[in-house]
């Protein structure tokens, strides 16, 4: 996430490395977790070096419990099977998915609305879904995720374009329109998003309206900022909380997990690296 990665002022942490730690607190031990590539994995790998040892993650290639000494730039990443459970296919865990099998889900979108609808699909500024402004990647397995998986927590940089009223297309479904039951009524298995982890704080969901609002804010920023970036009339916890400073035991797994910084770090981590002997020394210093 571009401009996550500098260090929050006055404080020896980025945005991207307090989402990591934040989402990994969503993770429950003994539970099975569908998750993505990126920060997502990150906060997988942390929840089992901190709270949740006996998690189990699974890939969308077919891998089920990894255990992971680094984090995958794919899902076919060889080490995506690292003392892993099980090797199966994609088939075999969508089937597992779609069964009601799995606890909790990661998810990311270009568009959020207000029911946490999520949108990878196309934005359509002044044309329509055939003619769209942008034509983004589409569903992946994400709408088999928001549609099935128990609880869906979701991660957002925050940006007013990306938190809109209504989204263009609803690519994953939160609560759709809202209204009670709507879920239930549509045939959906899944309990539907709990929280919105983004760039300046966490999202929660109203459980009789369906609607988001903001729960916790991080050090440093004002509700205000928040509100700027959210295009509808937002609501605030009465109890807003801030969200604590990571202890050094937490910066240090989280690290560790991402050695070479290449997954929160963003595109100048990368540049920075000088090789594949590099990353290897990193990972297997950090992983004794």
């Amino acid at each position: 996430m571009q401009g996550s990665a500098q260090l929050i002022k006055g404080k020896n942490y980025t945005a991207s490395e307090l989402m990591a730690i934040t989402t990994c607190k969503e993770f429950k031990d003994w539970e099975v977790a569908f998750v993505g590539i990126g920060i997502p994995l990150v906060a997988g790998i942390l929840a089992k070096r901190l709270h949740a040892p006996n998690l189990s993650i699974v890939y969308e290639s077919g891998s089920i419990g990894p255990e992971k000494l680094r984090v995958d730039f794919n899902v076919g990443d060889s080490s995506a099977a690292d003392g892993a459970l099980s090797l199966t296919s994609e088939w075999r865990v969508f089937g597992d998915l779609q069964g009601g099998y799995y606890h909790i889900g990661v998810l990311g979108g270009a568009q959020i609305d207000k029911y946490g609808n999520l949108n990878t699909t196309a934005i359509f500024g002044e044309g329509d879904y055939r003619r769209p402004k942008v034509r983004l990647p589409g569903s992946g397995g994400g709408n088999d995720i928001g549609s099935s998986v128990g609880r869906v927590v979701i991660m957002m940089r925050l940006e007013k374009h990306r938190f809109v009223p209504r989204v263009d297309y609803v690519t994953t479904p939160g609560f759709l329109d809202g209204s009670p039951g709507a879920r239930e009524r549509a045939g959906l298995l899944g309990g539907g998003p709990v929280a919105v982890v983004t760039s300046k704080g966490v999202f929660r969901f109203d459980p009789d309206t369906g609607e988001m609002y903001l729960q916790t804010i991080y050090p440093g920023v004002e509700v205000e900022e928040i509100r700027s970036q959210v295009g509808w009339d937002l609501k605030v916890a009465g109890n807003l909380a801030l969200a604590p400073d990571p202890s050094g035991e937490e910066l240090a797994a989280l690290r560790a997990a991402d050695p070479a910084n290449l997954i929160l770090g963003g595109a100048e981590a990368r540049k920075s690296l000088s090789g594949l002997d590099q990353f290897v020394d990193l990972t297997l210093k950090n992983a004794r």
